[in-house]
């Protein structure tokens, strides 16, 4: 999600630097100049570097300074943010399609899907900031956007088809929730650890009633447990107000 203070207008088109590819582009690009492709090179190589002193939201003018290019060289490779934040995680995301592609021949496509939620949650904090544009980069239409969301979707696929995870989940529902908490992880002061209290709880709503975790006591003796006072000698609760305690209340005076 660009930052309100650090985005300047994108250069009308017609530029003279031809385009490449980027996320949601949908024709074929012709292969760059060698000169363009050092620009996307460094381009890139400055981006990895502010976005990890700075964070996602970090200044795009700040990107292309630190690349030794102009902010209109930026934008004619890199459209927008989430265009730029693909093109710098990309190695990650055709590694996570591939962790991703390994994990459906699991015996338990169940612990396989969530194995590559907790693989998404590390990539989603890449950078500060990155998770709250992960929704529109994940669905991007990059190579390797394509790859990892197509590897995710069967994944969950076989996972509902085995009856291991609810059928009401979708990817989008994962990737949102998986958002969730990647922010709550960049959250001081106990962040990671809230992160994998939410991470935990979230893949254990995943799961369908056919793997049903250690059954909860009923409610009713619950809230029986919860009320009743300390057990006297006997096993028998002793109440404040019972007649054995008011005798003995007598003797002791």
């Amino acid at each position: 999600m660009p930052s309100a203070r650090s985005t300047p207008t994108p250069p009308s088109a017609g530029a003279s630097e031809p385009s490449s590819a980027v996320a949601g582009a949908s024709e074929p690009q012709r292969p760059l100049r060698a000169d363009a492709r050092r620009n996307r090179e460094r381009l890139l190589a400055a981006a990895d570097a502010v976005f990890t002193e700075r964070g996602a939201d970090a200044s795009l003018e700040d990107v292309a300074r630190r690349a030794g290019v102009g902010i209109g060289t930026l934008y004619r490779h890199f459209p927008t943010r989430e265009a730029l934040l693909v093109a710098t995680v990309e190695d990650q995301l055709h590694a996570l399609a591939r962790k991703t592609q390994a994990l459906a021949g699991s015996a338990s496509p169940g612990d396989a899907l969530s194995e590559f939620i907790a693989a998404f949650v590390e990539h989603a904090s890449t950078y500060r900031g990155l998770a709250a544009s992960l929704g529109v980069a994940f669905h991007g239409g990059s190579p390797a956007c394509c790859a990892a969301s197509e590897a995710a979707s069967h994944l969950l696929s076989l996972a509902q088809a085995a009856g291991e995870i609810r059928r009401d989940i979708d990817l989008d529902d994962i990737v949102s929730l998986v958002t969730a908490i990647a922010l709550a992880a960049q959250q001081p002061p106990e962040g990671p650890a809230r992160a994998q209290r939410l991470l935990a709880t979230f893949l254990a709503g995943l799961r369908t009633a056919s793997a049903p975790p250690q059954a909860p006591a009923s409610p009713k003796r619950a809230r029986k447990g919860a009320a009743a006072p300390a057990a006297g000698r006997g096993g028998a609760a002793a109440s404040p107000g019972s007649s054995g305690e008011r005798r003995r209340a007598v003797r002791r005076r």
